[in-house]
């Protein structure tokens, strides 16, 4: 397992931009996992008079056959194979939602040190709308890149460069923080090169394998100094 990084062995003044992941990030994992694992199993047992466990069994399944593409995001996606209103149903959970430690403080400290700050998230746009709504953290961002606009996700290695041509960016003095190992070594094999990942993306569950990358428990380990 990857050592968290100290603030000392990543060198600010090598940075420009600064691209941010949304959900395990930013935002704790476990509203998702939460909604995922366990309200929608139970909601679509019901619906289908099914034990908790077939509901799982069936709904993870189906989970595995979409990991790593656009649809496993996208909740219109979910909304039509499984014939029920995922978009509403994560408005169920919506009081889950919340923001991992530091954030509040570090977003600005890269403001204030002159860094671009962007959001670049696989989530679906209703999910972000709804994130955003609940987070108060939109104003943070000089721009919201959702990868469902771009037509590819981020596990993808072109999705980079279509990025660049909405977000142009010297991948030299760049960072990425993502909680993901394929998005990371997509990242990485594209050529951005600063490259963190997140120690523990679900505050409920156990830590992240951090792989080749090294991992961070919180912003407050790479503050910016002002």
């Amino acid at each position: 397992m990857s050592l968290p990084i100290s603030s000392s062995l990543l060198n600010w003044n090598s940075v420009d931009t600064v691209f941010l992941d949304m959900d395990g990030t930013l935002l704790d994992l476990n509203y998702d996992n939460q909604f995922w694992r366990k309200y929608l199993p139970q909601r679509y047992a019901k619906q289908h008079n099914l034990s908790f466990e077939a509901a799982t069994e069936s709904l993870m399944s189906r989970y595995k056959e979409m990991l790593g593409t656009l649809e496993w995001y996208c909740v219109d996606y979910w909304t039509t194979q499984l014939d029920m209103d995922v978009g509403a149903l994560k408005k169920d959970l919506a009081h889950l939602i919340a923001i991992h430690p530091y954030v509040k403080e570090f977003l600005p400290a890269l403001h204030q040190h002159h860094k671009r700050v962007v959001l670049v998230t696989n989530a679906h746009h209703k999910s972000l709308s709804l994130k955003m709504q609940h987070t108060q953290l939109a104003d943070h961002f000089d721009k919201i890149v959702c990868a469902h606009d771009l037509g590819l996700p981020k596990e993808v290695g072109a999705f980079w460069q279509k990025l660049q041509t909405v977000e142009p960016f010297n991948a030299a003095r760049t960072l990425l923080i993502d909680d993901s190992l394929p998005v990371l070594r997509s990242a990485a094999n594209y050529g951005i090169a600063y490259l963190l990942s997140i120690y523990q993306p679900d505050s409920q569950s156990s830590p992240n394998e951090a792989g080749e990358f090294k991992a961070i428990r919180s912003f407050r380990e790479i503050m910016p100094e002002y």
